[in-house]
């Protein structure tokens, strides 16, 4: 069983099997941006500069369990499947309310 035919896209673009140290680092780093991008767009709420810290701080430890899933699984692309899906809703609730002023 050839390990390279299961990886997931995220991983085979990095070429984690070939050079392990650099693809998994850049693995990581594009789960944290990915989780940050998500997280942004639909929870983020207002709050103090200490809390947000502690906030991201669990994010980058929860994503390096993610990282090692990533390998195999689509963790990375789903990120990017629910940050399109996040996009798509902000922008279309921003041309709601957009078009809501112009009516009153």
């Amino acid at each position: 069983m050839n390990v390279a035919e299961r990886l997931s896209f995220f991983a085979a673009l990095y070429k984690v099997t070939e050079q392990p140290k650099v693809g998994m680092w850049l693995l990581y780093l594009t789960i944290v941006a990915l989780s940050i991008v998500v997280y942004k767009l639909g929870f983020a709420k207002k709050l103090p500069l200490g809390k947000s810290i502690v906030i991201y701080i669990f994010l980058c430890v929860g994503c390096t369990l993610l990282t090692f899933l990533g390998i195999f699984l689509p963790v990375a692309e789903g990120l990017v499947i629910a940050a399109l899906i996040l996009i798509i809703y902000k922008i279309r609730l921003h041309q709601s309310k957009k078009h809501q002023a112009e009516v009153k």
